[in-house]
């Protein structure tokens, strides 16, 4: 039967309603804000108790170098082992919160203060596999909390002497891979151990940070002035630049750049004004020292060494010894010693590589620092070594104390402010490049890493947009 002139009617006037149909999503919103909460999954005393022991985890992570999204990451995994899987976590630097708001009880909100302590690597990785062993073999509350007790109430690998060693061994080998001999490596690592006892003193003190790095940076300077002064045949240059890497080295150049790229803008402007206030205390310290010698008339020079007329063999081992140097002065242990070493030697050798090719300074550190942090995200997890260690080490050998030093010579000592700024700003590009170089390579790295499965894929995701 045909249909009639009313069936046909009826069917254009359900079009509108069918072209709507056509065209409207049907799945959940891209970023539901402000859903309500679920029932508690947990009685009060034991959430309080896991958003404890996920607040010290962060805490003690973020105490020794951990990023931001690292933090909040394991924060969230290890609230979410104990089944509080709607908690927030918000990261200002100097403080982490932690609050869980279910639907049946009262909201819980725990914030505590963090103090910085330093690079401490072995006691991260204790901290890391903590974390890990919470979501996988299903650890008691009790028994997790005592176990983090054991982690940072544990000794360091390595004596005080020994631990000293290591920031001497990175001046030392700094001196070889800008050129200089035995006698230069010598001075630069003993000047180098007068300096962190300098430091080391001051802190104990309690004096600011800032104006630690002006002392050390000012030790380095006037170790040159009096070598110029008791007529010791050194290039002084390489003594002040293998001091001035030793004091970058200790900025978070990488944390800062991480935070800002993985959204956690407060955190990376904090740590960012923190690298740029203690690297205006190197300069300070270098240029007061310089500003003395200029009026005492003492006749200091910079000479520019450079890498080129260095075989290639010696700088790459000295690279490799500067990384493995530093690992060693961030307690880390033994075998992070030589995955830091090769690093290193990695590193330096992908920007001779690069650098061969035609590509400037802040370039060939950037794909050196690709590469290091590649390596470091997808082959860490198996080793059992923290990302983060192979990071900052492998870029030491490229931060930029040379350059740093001859910008501030030339304007203070040569009057050539033009030459001068120009050092300081393309060094100012070698750090930046470094940061973001070792950003990028943990991105393309994470998908290869050995215990990255599903959820922690999703943790992340939710760590590197709350901001």
């Amino acid at each position: 039967m045909k249909p009639t002139t009313r069936d046909r009617s009826r069917r254009f006037a359900r079009l509108p309603d069918r072209a709507r149909k056509a065209i409207s999503g049907s799945g959940p919103p891209t970023a539901p804000l402000a859903l309500r909460a679920r029932p508690s999954p947990v009685d009060a005393g034991t959430a309080r108790s896991a958003l404890g022991l996920a607040l010290r985890i962060g805490e003690s992570m973020m105490a020794v170098g951990a990023s931001a999204a690292d933090v909040t990451a394991t924060v969230l995994r290890v609230a979410a082992a104990y089944g509080l899987t709607d908690c927030q976590v918000d990261i200002t630097f100097t403080s982490l919160t932690i609050s869980w708001d279910p639907d049946d009880v009262p909201p819980l909100m725990l914030m505590r203060i963090v103090r910085p302590r330093g690079l401490d690597y072995t006691r991260l990785q204790g901290i890391t596999d903590l974390a890990a062993a919470i979501k996988g073999e299903g650890l008691g509350l009790e028994d997790a909390h005592r176990q983090l007790d054991d982690v940072l109430a544990a000794p360091h690998p390595y004596r005080r002497s020994i631990h000293a060693l290591g920031w001497s061994g990175v001046a030392g080998f700094v001196a070889f891979l800008l050129g200089g001999g035995w006698l230069v490596a010598l001075v630069a690592a003993v000047t180098t151990a007068a300096i962190e006892q300098t430091i080391r003193a001051l802190d104990r003190r309690g004096l600011p940070m800032f104006f630690q790095q002006v002392a050390g940076a000012a030790v380095a300077t006037a170790s040159a002035v009096l070598l110029v002064v008791w007529e010791v045949e050194v290039r002084t240059s390489l003594v002040v630049a293998a001091g001035i890497v030793v004091l970058l080295a200790g900025l978070s150049f990488v944390g800062a750049a991480e935070d800002a790229i993985s959204g956690f803008p407060v955190t990376a402007a904090a740590r960012g004004f923190e690298v740029l206030t203690l690297t205006t205390g190197i300069v300070v310290g270098i240029a007061a020292v310089l500003d003395l010698a200029q009026r005492a008339q003492v006749p200091l020079r910079v000479l520019d060494p450079g890498t080129a007329g260095v075989p290639f063999a010696v700088t790459l081992a000295a690279a490799a010894g500067m990384a493995g140097a530093w690992a060693l002065a961030s307690h880390a242990r033994p075998a992070a010693i030589g995955v830091a070493t090769a690093a290193g030697a990695l590193a330096w050798a992908t920007a001779s590589a690069t650098a061969a090719f035609g590509a400037g300074p802040a370039v060939a550190s950037a794909a050196a620092a690709i590469v290091a942090g590649f390596c470091g995200e997808s082959l860490t997890d198996r080793l059992r070594i923290p990302p983060l260690l192979v990071a900052v080490c492998s870029i030491v050998p490229l931060l930029p104390g040379l350059t740093i030093y001859r910008g501030l010579f030339a304007v203070v000592v040569e009057g050539d402010v033009g030459r001068g700024v120009n050092g300081l700003v393309g060094a100012a590009a070698i750090g930046l490049a470094l940061a973001a170089g070792v950003v990028l390579g943990r991105f393309f790295g994470r998908p290869l890493g050995g215990r990255r499965d599903r959820f922690d894929r999703r943790v992340r995701r939710r760590a590197t947009s709350a901001g």
